[in-house]
């Protein structure tokens, strides 16, 4: 690794492979040593990534992997709509040379989901969709995609089952052959509905909330709560005078029964 952009490039494959989870501190100088050049270089590579929007930093704490929220996702996915949709809805015929590649990618996906390498399909499958935007012709486009892919991995880190990874390659099958056949029309409809279903994978996934016992203890109270107990508070003394003039009867005719029963005894 000699340049800035090298380092990025690495740093964005280890995200889509799921090898560095959201939040993730990336240290300069220990990026530094394992990349073997300098923290100026180190740097740059951040940099750039913070202007793709995958990383963020501050001041105080440093670089750090982003942590996209569940709206966050959404947004990726509508603008991964427009983009993947819009280029096969006005692609050019695709050449057998680009299938082939396309074929090939499948393959790698197949052989890593069956291989149970997590890191290599997610990387592969998210990949997938960069391929695609090449094969037809648009370079620049591939590289906003590969920002939005990263972004949604992120969120689905280490979430999707092999069961989805397996249908989510079916889907890329159907795309493929619906491209060979010339039918752009089913193309454009068949990634309409896997990046649908890869969405409504993502919306099922938990997100972990370290607050929610506290904001949970903080919500406010609702009307009807607050009434009740503002009665409870009015009813309970009342209860507790009752109960404890029971208590204090129950106390006494037991002290009364003992003692004529001492005096029968005596």
């Amino acid at each position: 690794m000699k340049s800035s952009i090298q380092i990025a490039n690495r740093i964005m494959e280890a995200i889509l492979a799921k090898q560095l989870a959201p939040g993730t501190r990336l240290g300069e100088q220990q990026l530094s040593e394992l990349f073997g050049v300098s923290r100026t270089l180190v740097r740059e590579a951040l940099t750039r990534l913070v202007t793709r929007g995958i990383v963020t930093v501050s001041a105080r704490r440093g670089w750090f992997v982003i942590e996209p929220s569940p709206s966050d996702a959404r947004e990726a996915f509508e603008a991964r709509r427009v983009i993947e949709l819009g280029l096969l809805r006005h692609a050019r015929p695709i050449t057998k040379s680009a299938i082939e590649q396309l074929r090939d990618h499948i393959n790698r996906e197949q052989a890593a989901i069956e291989g149970d390498d997590v890191g290599a399909r997610a990387y592969l499958l998210g990949d997938f969709h960069v391929a695609l935007c090449e094969c037809l012709g648009n370079t620049l486009l591939s590289d906003t995609l590969r920002d939005l892919t990263a972004r949604t991995t992120l969120t689905a880190m280490l979430h999707q089952s092999s069961e989805q990874a397996e249908d989510s390659c079916a889907e890329h099958v159907h795309i493929v052959a619906a491209l060979e056949r010339g039918d752009l029309a089913a193309a454009e409809q068949l990634m309409h509905d896997h990046l649908q279903h890869v969405e409504a994978g993502l919306t099922k996934v938990e997100v972990n909330d370290p607050l929610a016992p506290l904001r949970q203890a903080l919500a406010p109270v609702s009307a009807v709560s607050a009434a009740a107990a503002v009665s409870n508070a009015f009813v309970a003394p009342a209860k507790r005078k009752n109960t404890a003039s029971r208590s204090v009867k129950k106390q006494a005719t037991s002290a009364i029964s003992l003692t004529s029963s001492q005096l029968g005894e005596s």
